[in-house]
Parts: C-alpha cells; sequence; structure tokens
C-alpha cells in the first residue's frame, strides 16, 4: 500500500526533534533508574538482532558493552551462515536463530524487550513498522536502527509514519547516527546554538573514501553462493544497487549530512547535485562513486556537500560550518575545533561513540524517558535521497516535494529467492524525476 504524503516538517518541529537527540545532553536531569519489568520482569534487557552482517554484529557487541544486564537472545538474518557466524563472533551459547526473509518476524515474536535493525536500508521501512506495531499495552519493544532507514522518498514517509507512532507509544527509538552522541560533537554543535560563531553563513561536509567491497557468486571462501538465487545474491552484494543501499551518498555520507541538519536546525528547502559514476570498472551495480551536492538551507545560506569512492584517493571524512564569527571542524576521531571569536579546541572524554549511542538508548529505557530519534533519522536520510534524486535526473529538488510530491518507491514489492533485479545506471537527462 502506498503511504500518503505527509505534511511538511517544520523548522520549529526539527529543532524539537534535534534537542530530543543529542546524546548525553539529552539524558540530563533524569529520574533514578528503575527496573525495566515491561517483559522480562527485571532489569535485564533482552535485545534480538535483525542483520548479523559485518555491522549487526558490531551493534551488538556494542551493546552488549554498553551497560551492564544486557544479553542478545535471538539473531536473524537472510543468510543461515551469517546468523552462525554471529553466534560465534558475540561468543553466545544460548540463542534462537531463525534465517529466511521472514526472519524478522520470528526476531519479533521471541521474548525481547529492545531489537536492532541492521539488514541492509532498503528493509528498513518494513523491519521497522514490524517492530513498531509488534509493541501492544503489555508489551514494549525498544529500538536501535541504524542508519538510513530508507531508499528512497516513500520509504521515509512510511518510516517517519511508524516513528510517529513509536513515539506516541511510549517506545525508545535511537539511530545508528552515533555523531549525535559523541561528546565532542555535542559540545561543540552546543556552543553554534548559542551563538558563538555568531550566524550560520556556510560549510562543506565530505565522506570522500577509497573502494568499497564487492563479493563475487563464485567466490572459493563462500561456496555456499553457488546455490543461491540472483536476488538473493543481490541482497549479500547489497551495496551495489541503489535500491537496496541507496547508493554511497545515503549509506555512508548521511552522517556528515546528519550534522549540517543538527547544525541548521532543520533540513535543505533544495539540492542542486551532479555526480557520475567512473571509478568502478565492471563491476556489477547501479550505483555511483561520486557526488557534490549544494544543499540550500531556510536562512538561504548554501552548504556543499560532497562524497567519492576512489580507489588510492587522498580521504576526507569530516565536516565544517562556517559562522560570521568563526568556523569549525569537525572529525569522527574527536577533533572538534572553533576558530574565530571565541575560540574552541575539545579536550574532553572520547569514549567510543558506537557504544555510547547505546548506553544511551538503555539509559532512556530504565529511566522511562525513552530517547526517540526515529523522525530525526528519516529526516536526514530523505536529505541525503534529495542530493542523489537531483544528482541522478539533473533537476533542482525542493524539500517539500520530497516530504509531499515525490512518488519514487524503488524497492520491490516481494522478496524471495528468485530472478534479480538489475536496474540500469542512472544517467541525467535520461532519469525521470518521480
Amino acid at each position: 500500500m502506498k503511504t500518503p504524503p505527509q505534511p511538511d516538517l517544520s523548522r520549529r518541529d526539527f529543532v524539537k526533534l534535534s534537542a530530543a537527540g543529542t546524546g548525553a545532553a539529552a539524558l540530563a536531569g533524569m529520574s533514578a533508574p528503575r527496573a525495566l519489568g515491561a517483559n522480562s520482569g527485571s532489569d535485564r534487557i533482552r535485545v534480538g538482532v535483525i542483520g548479523c552482517g559485518g555491522r549487526g554484529t558490531g551493534a551488538a557487541k556494542n551493546c552488549l558493552d554498553s551497560a551492564p544486564g544486557v544479553e542478545i537472545v535471538a539473531l536473524g538474518d537472510l543468510f543461515e551462515n551469517q546468523v552462525n557466524a554471529a553466534q560465534k563472533k558475540l561468543n553466545l551459547t544460548k540463542v534462537q536463530k531463525f534465517w529466511g526473509f521472514d526472519n524478522y518476524e520470528k526476531v519479533l515474536a521471541a521474548d525481547i524487550d529492545m531489537v536492532i535493525l541492521a539488514a541492509p536500508p532498503g528493509f528498513r521501512p518494513v523491519h521497522f513498522e514490524a517492530a513498531v506495531n509488534a509493541n501492544t499495552a503489555s508489551r514494549r519493544i525498544h529500538i536501535f536502527t541504524e542508519k538510513p532507514v530508507a531508499v528512497d522518498p516513500v520509504g521515509c514517509r512510511r518510516f517517519i509514519e511508524a516513528a510517529r507512532k513509536s513515539k506516541a507509544m511510549g517506545v525508545a527509538v535511537v539511530a545508528g547516527t552515533q555523531r549525535r552522541h559523541q561528546q565532542s560533537y555535542v559540545d561543540t554543535i552546543k556552543r553554534i546554538h548559542d551563538g558563538e560563531m555568531g550566524e550560520l553563513v556556510g560549510g562543506q561536509c565530505y565522506w570522500n573514501g577509497g573502494g568499497i567491497w564487492f563479493r563475487q557468486k563464485d567466490d572459493p571462501k563462500t561456496p555456499w553462493l553457488a546455490n543461491v538465487s540472483d536476488f538473493e545474491w543481490q541482497c549479500w552484494n547489497w551495496y551495489h544497487w541503489d535500491w537496496i543501499c541507496g547508493d554511497h551518498i545515503v549509506e555512508q555520507h548521511i552522517h556528515n549530512i546528519d550534522v549540517m541538519n543538527w547544525a541548521f536546525n532543520g533540513p535543505p528547502v533544495k539540492f542542486t547535485g551532479m555526480g557520475g559514476r567512473q571509478s568502478r570498472g565492471n563491476i556489477p551495480g547501479n550505483i555511483w562513486d561520486h557526488f557534490a551536492v549544494e544543499m540550500e538551507y531556510a536562512n538561504g545560506v548554501r552548504v556543499m556537500s560532497m562524497c567519492r569512492h576512489t580507489p588510492k584517493s587522498t580521504p576526507r571524512i569530516a565536516e565544517r560550518i562556517v559562522g560570521s564569527k568563526g568556523y569549525a571542524d569537525l572529525t569522527q576521531s574527536g577533533v572538534a575545533t572553533i576558530k574565530g571569536a571565541k575560540p574552541f579546541n575539545y579536550a574532553g572524554p572520547t569514549p567510543d561513540p558506537y557504544v555510547m549511542e547505546h548506553t544511551h538508548l538503555i539509559e532512556s529505557i530504565r529511566r522511562n524517558q525513552p530517547l526517540n530519534e526515529g523522525e530525526q533519522v528519516a529526516i536526514s536520510t530523505l536529505t541525503a535521497i534529495g542530493g542523489r534524486i537531483s544528482a541522478y535526473t539533473g533537476r533542482e529538488v525542493s524539500w517539500k516535494w520530497l516530504m509531499e510530491g515525490s512518488k519514487l518507491d524503488i524497492f520491490p514489492k516481494e522478496c524471495r529467492p528468485g530472478p534479480g533485479f538489475f536496474p540500469k545506471i542512472p544517467n541525467p537527462g535520461e532519469t525521470d524525476l518521480v
């Protein structure tokens, strides 16, 4: 069923969402911890994992490291070997295991208090909606969702609708935009919002890196792949098709774009993008390897967004935010500086933000004041998608159209073993604005 267009997100609403999701700051002043008691009758938090690849297994390990009383009790993935590998990596002895396209339903039916959603991004709206709907008056399943949360505007609007429902139900939702839980970022963005750099006048954000993995179907290290269908192989090799990963501007660069939305207290009002596919050679897939997108925010300020996958290139993964009285440079390594009228050099603690996002989620659950970043991460996902659409089509795209007009819905309606889904490489001038 098609999701109807949602109302545009106002600047005031986005400010509220940003304030609710700024990591440690959001937990200030909470009451003393209390027993969880929702499903298990104790302070234990029983966690299910949907998607047992590298990030899913990593998120599960981060969750185990984040707080006492956390245990992984259910693992699900499309592939049996992934479930078994995750069990081994996480050193789990007693755990329920599920595989196949319906693995998410079985994990959600298990006795869990929280779920980690880490399957490829195209599946996220369906999995998130199912996780929210699994909550009842007598049962709570809180959610950690990896980013991005969709691959097209229809998926984003579906996710937003479920996120609003989750918030009304008191379900905690924290997203894998871990910079929002990294103290160097939290402190710097607070100074920006407090006006220490004056009025914001510009910015740049980057995810310029090397190439990415590709998994051959006839790889001798994975002989079981010879027996899977083309569609399943595409799911195994998910990063190479826009319908399942969103392209790398959405899958990776969302981190840096999310920081700009955070700093500017809202998404851009319009996008102008370009890019192409130059260095992937004969690797199957239809994603591009470089994008450059101009994002114009509500105050008329233009921010340049750049990302690329170029082997042997000089990396740059960072954000620069420019104000009338100075500028800030931020990186995930913990470097955070402001130069100008009120200089700042972050020198505080640097705990692992991948762990801290789970720490903040679990603290909020136990204190019965659930964080909910669902709508916030969907807005940043849609921002990245807006840049991709503008670049693919060669057209200027507005935020209002993304939220209310676009009917783009690229994820397959049925997911099952069978023929592959191989759309052509997008070409500006030939790709329709849908």
